[in-house]
């Protein structure tokens, strides 16, 4: 199940340059942790105050605003609310494309009429789905934004892929008769797949095999094919896809769940069952009546021994790890970051515990995340507690947290991702939406 040579590196190229390099120089290894004796402080200074009162960021750090709601779009509709999970393709001619997920529900508004889609409720087409956004590469012009996806519901996040394509998850195993009241005339919580060159909106079709459950954000291991898949419930577990066809998710495949052995407690909350940096064996079991029309396919999964993982949000891939994070894990429930290192078929895969929050300044239920060109982790912040900012957190190669930056909207962050170039970081403001672009001193 080996992608073709040349689209792994393309890959690679386009999202992971940077973190490439640092692995390769021996700045970053496996072992590294919080708390450790190699861990570091790290901080690119105070957080500057915005004049325009949105982000603060800190000194030698500036942001652009790219798109905001209601801003007109090529196709005559005007860019929806909630933008969430968003991902960044080289798509050539001197052309960037931002695919960017709209968590909307059925009683949101679309952003005008959307003339084909996955499912309706009363006969319209609901209004979830994905805009485009194409940049010049070099001057970050917006040249054009339409909408490529409609018909779905509650699109959170989901993941780039190597053949230059976004997967994008419904956070929404529903339908007729069920939530959202009646009017569904189809199940819905689905990975849709849309490509990062489409010019206006796709064919929408639903990845059944891949499972029906409350999907988050996926990622693709550019060296097999396989991808894995995150579940936001508090007794959520780790999926990976094996595909018939690498490259072709729509030919079919097997769908497993992950088994962390040798935890004598498979719950990642309320009590420390995971050493920060301590690397275990996973286990993959098969799954079973995947489409799920009961939304139970993570009790099923659990019942023949999966781990449970709380709230799995934000997954990334590295260049030979893939990080992940609980949102509400760990012995404060502020959250963890999970490091799986795949074994690709030479040994087993491993995963460890490589950071958990101790305190609301390090780090306080983190959802999507990246990886920055000097090998750090960018997280950003969904919490609605007595804490009004959510920022955007760093974590360093060996574990350690930093702000990067806060917002200053009333709202979550989302969508976090670098240019294939490592200049810019792209990020959502959820609602109302606005994507802006962050460039600065990365390397330092």
């Amino acid at each position: 199940m080996t992608l073709p040579q040349a689209d792994r590196r393309q890959f690679l190229a386009a999202t992971g340059s940077a973190f490439a390099a640092l692995l390769a120089s021996g700045c970053m290894t496996r072992g590294a942790a919080l708390g450790s004796s190699a861990a570091t402080s790290f901080s690119y200074g105070p957080l500057i105050p915005d004049p325009a009162g949105m982000l603060d960021l800190p000194e030698g750090f500036s942001y652009r605003l790219l798109s905001s709601l209601g801003d007109a779009m090529s196709d005559g509709g005007t860019v929806p609310d909630k933008a969430d999970g968003m991902g960044c393709l080289d798509i050539g001619k001197g052309e960037i494309v931002l695919v960017r997920n709209h968590e909307l529900v059925p009683s949101d508004d679309a952003g005008g009429p959307i003339a084909k889609g996955f499912g309706t409720r009363d006969g319209a087409i609901v209004p979830g789905g994905t805009t485009n956004i194409v940049l010049d590469a070099r001057t970050l012009e917006v040249k054009r934004q339409f909408r490529t996806l409609g018909g779905t519901i509650r699109n959170c996040s989901g993941g780039v892929t190597p053949w230059g394509s976004w997967l994008t998850c419904e956070e929404a195993p529903t339908g007729p008769g069920q939530l959202y009241g009646d009017g569904l005339t189809v199940n819905h919580g689905w990975v849709f797949e849309v490509p990062g060159n489409a010019t206006g909106l796709v064919d929408p079709v639903p990845l059944r095999a891949m499972g029906r459950f409350n999907h988050e954000a996926a990622c693709v291991d550019p060296a097999t094919g396989i991808v894995y898949q995150t579940e936001d419930r508090d007794e959520g577990v780790l999926y990976r896809f094996l595909p018939d066809t690498p490259g072709r998710l729509v030919d079919g495949g097997k769908l497993q769940a992950a088994v962390i052995e040798g935890l004598s407690d498979t719950r990642n909350w309320d009590t420390d069952i995971m050493p920060v940096g301590q690397s275990y064996r996973v286990r993959w079991i098969d799954c079973d009546d995947v489409e799920a029309p009961q939304d139970d396919l993570r009790f099923r999964a659990a019942a023949k021994g999966a781990s449970l993982i709380a709230r799995g949000e934000g997954i990334h891939m590295g260049t030979d790890d893939l990080f992940i994070c609980s949102t509400s894990g760990g012995a404060k429930k502020l959250g963890q970051v999970f490091r799986l290192v795949p074994g690709r078929g030479a040994e087993a895969d491993r995963i460890e515990l490589f950071f958990e929050s101790e305190r609301e300044d390090q780090f306080n239920y983190g959802d999507n995340l990246t990886v920055g060109p000097n090998g750090h982790l960018i997280v950003c912040e969904d919490q609605y507690t007595d804490v009004v900012d959510n920022h955007l957190r760093g974590i360093t190669s060996d574990g350690q947290p930093y702000a990067f930056g806060r917002l200053c909207m009333q709202t979550e962050l989302a969508g976090g991702c670098f240019s294939p170039d490592g200049q810019w970081l792209f990020v959502n403001a959820y609602a109302p939406t606005r994507t802006v672009a962050i460039t600065g001193p990365w390397a330092a």
